[in-house]
């Protein structure tokens, strides 16, 4: 069957109906609906689905579509409920049970012939929350409900009909400022919490805060403190505490109100630092407006506040870390943050280290909206991204414990990268991986993905990942052997299952040490194959690049945070625009040739003649014609002919005793550069032939040349 997605977005919904789809077997291809319904209609055309679903739309399909095709849309309540805001009154109102309902376009908006339903408890969380847990599932048990009903001839959809004991919605108008606004002299702080979380994480609800304009995000429940409802009574974690009559919240996040609609979701007092008082000296000192400032003690277990973003937790010998970032972003101080916690949990007498991340969001890498608000953007992205690097690097490092990463919730780009550098990974069922950085204007990433990826999932599917740039599933990244276990979708079992599986890890000592060891001699070799500084190196110098070189990156990261619309859907989801002749990807973004200093001779000419070797297969790895490929290749050629020419030379001269043997050498390596020249003609290269030549060639160097640079030295001492 071939479905087509019709969404205003790639969105989370949109990515989970996809992998499901795919895992499923379905030709699956998607189109967003961008405001131009003739691109709509060429989309179908030249598709010709079977069905089309749209997960998440917030403008209308045209007529001429739904009138042709079976057209099901999602709609985040439950029947008979009609409108743009479900979700936002439904939390408002503080409702016990909300649902999802799947129906048929129709010419009434919501209005159409219902194909499934599927209610919840409504927990008390943000909207956001709610629409990647809860909103999700029922979305995809109804997707599945629903095409099991496409093969029933019999079937017939259920019309909307009010009079039905069980349609208990109704149309609801879109809700607005006016609806959201909060009197802090009046209002309660459950209900501030309510209309807060009703529009978390859009479009935020619009309050003054030192006379100025603000959308609030983040809230939670302050247990203790009080004031003057509607102050600013105190701060801590870059949070800000706000009082209530009957008590206080903390806003954790801000988004300013600006005329040209370019506010930026920041941290409430980073968002506020040319507003908050300074303290005062003399008398401004002693009676002016002062807030409280609240420390963490980040070393002690447990979370001391509820705006408290990282924590730990102790249970036996296992160490569970929580990093609840808002909409999975690390900055660099938060990178920093969770470094210098890791680093503490792992002086204490604990054998595992279990990362959990944020519940809704494991990690999303760096932290697009802190750079874009940075006075020198690429100044931040290259601080941000080396602090993430260290983080990652120290995990790596972790030889003396089990660490084990727990996701409950989804991982894109460099949090992706982040969650496979434990030992173990272990996901809930329905996370959705996005293992890939080209989308945010061709960015290389680092994370030491060069190195943890391929080792994972091997070259080519490593490459296939990071170049096609889809969303995968969680069985899928464990069917790639991206992740070591799945546990189930709910989140109050999966975290159980983790907990269950962490004691079995510690309840054999035995089992336990093999593992480590085993982990430690694997570090131990691949750190002598190539060390992590090599990887490191050469994937900055292609972040620095990135930062520095050109606009790209720049452009792209502020289409995604002042969410500008795109103007035409990405050709990697789109394949019913894709030509069908596209080549599979090759992997030489993944390869890299570093020169190292374990390679050194210690004589300058032939360690000069070794480095320039290391750049001229750089050249050919990077070449994207065939005429490149050609020329890097003679270059490579001649570079080698040359150096073996003088090295045959002081060996014939100095008579080294393995002269024969290392000619040999040196003549079936001359022979691979020929039949890589024979295959590049054929069209029949691969980066892996350079890489295995390359390997020989290092092989040679620390092997054979090293023996003849002991000769040459041993001879010098016995002359002198």
């Amino acid at each position: 069957m071939r479905i087509l997605l019709i969404s205003t977005a790639f969105s989370g919904l949109t990515q989970c109906y996809y992998t499901e789809l795919e895992d499923a077997g379905y030709t699956v291809s998607v189109e967003l609906h961008l405001g131009d319904e003739g691109k709509l209609l060429e989309a179908v055309a030249l598709f010709k689905p079977d069905l089309i679903l749209c997960p998440y739309l917030t403008r209308r399909i045209p007529q001429t579509i739904y009138q042709n095709y079976t057209c099901l849309i999602v709609h985040p309540g439950i029947k008979g409920d009609r409108g743009p805001s479900s979700l936002d009154w439904a939390i408002k109102a503080g409702l016990k049970e909300w649902g999802v309902t799947l129906l048929q376009a129709d010419d009434e908006m919501d209005g159409g012939p219902i194909w499934a339903c599927k209610t919840f408890p409504l927990r008390t969380a943000t909207k956001s929350s709610l629409f990647n847990r809860e909103v999700t599932h029922a979305a995809v048990e109804c997707l599945w409900e629903a095409l099991s009903y496409m093969e029933a001839a019999d079937f017939k959809p259920e019309p909307l009909d009010y009079a039905r004991a069980d349609v208990k919605g109704q149309l609801q108008p879109q809700m607005k400022q006016a609806d959201r606004a909060i009197d802090w002299k009046r209002h309660g702080t459950e209900e501030i919490l309510h209309r807060i979380r009703a529009a978390d994480g859009t479009p935020g609800v619009l309050d003054q805060i030192y006379g100025q304009a603000f959308y609030l995000f983040n809230a939670h429940r302050e247990p203790q403190l009080s004031g003057k409802p509607g102050e600013v009574i105190a701060i801590a974690n870059q949070a800000i505490c706000k009082a209530t009559v009957d008590g206080a919240v903390w806003i954790g996040h801000l988004k300013a109100k600006l005329p040209n609609g370019n506010g930026i979701k920041l941290p409430a007092a980073l968002a506020l630092r040319d507003l908050l008082p300074k303290p005062g000296s003399g008398l401004a000192g002693l009676f002016g407006k002062t807030l409280k400032t609240i420390h963490i003690d980040y070393r002690k277990p447990g979370r001391q506040l509820p705006c408290q973003e990282v924590w730990y937790q102790l249970d036996g010998e296992g160490a569970y870390i929580h990093f609840a970032f808002h909409n999975g972003g690390m900055s660099t101080a938060q990178c920093q943050l969770l470094l210098m916690v890791y680093r503490h949990v792992a002086t204490l007498g604990v054998k595992a280290i279990v990362l959990m991340g944020g519940e809704d969001c494991w990690s999303n890498g760096i932290h697009l909206n802190h750079i874009e608000a940075a006075a020198n953007p690429a100044d931040e992205s290259w601080q941000n991204i080396n602090a993430i690097d260290d983080l990652i690097y120290q995990i790596i490092t972790t030889l003396d414990k089990l660490t084990i990463a727990a996701l409950s919730g989804g991982a894109g780009a460099g949090g992706a990268i982040l969650a496979i550098a434990p030992d173990k990974v272990l996901v809930r069922d329905g996370v959705t991986f996005n293992p890939h950085y080209k989308n945010m204007g061709e960015l290389y990433g680092s994370e030491y993905w060069t190195y943890l990826l391929p080792k994972r999932v091997g070259l080519n599917m490593a490459t296939q990942l990071t170049e096609e740039r889809l969303p995968i599933s969680a069985k899928k990244a464990w069917q790639m052997g991206l992740v070591d276990k799945v546990f189930d979708r709910q989140h109050t079992i999966f975290v159980a299952q983790v907990k269950q599986t962490v004691k079995a890890y510690l309840a054999d000592p035995g089992a336990l040490k093999a593992l480590l060891d085993e982990k430690a001699e694997r570090r131990c070799a691949d750190e002598a194959a190539k060390p992590l500084a090599v990887y490191r190196k050469f994937e900055l110098s292609q972040m620095y690049a990135n930062f520095y070189g050109n606009d790209v990156y720049h452009q792209a990261r502020q289409r995604f945070v002042f969410k500008t619309c795109q103007a035409n859907t990405p050709g990697n989801i789109a394949k019913h625009r894709s030509s069908a002749t596209l080549k599979a990807p090759q992997p030489g973004s993944l390869i890299h040739f570093a020169w190292q200093e374990s390679y050194a001779l210690g004589d300058k000419k032939i360690d000069a003649q070794h480095k320039d070797f290391f750049v001229l297969a750089e050249k050919l790895l990077a070449a994207e014609s065939k005429e490149g490929m050609n020329d890097a290749l003679f270059d490579l050629h001649q570079h080698v002919k040359a150096h073996f020419g003088e090295e045959e030379a002081s060996m014939n001269q100095v008579g080294f005793h393995h002269y024969k043997s290392h000619v040999k050498e040196h003549n079936v390596m001359l022979e691979k550069l020929l039949a890589m020249d024979k295959k590049i003609q054929q069209d029949d290269w691969s980066a892996k032939d350079i890489m295995n030549f390359i390997d020989k060639w290092t092989q040679h160097i620390v092997k054979s040349d090293l023996a003849f640079n002991q000769h040459c030295q041993e001879m010098f001492k016995f002359f002198a």
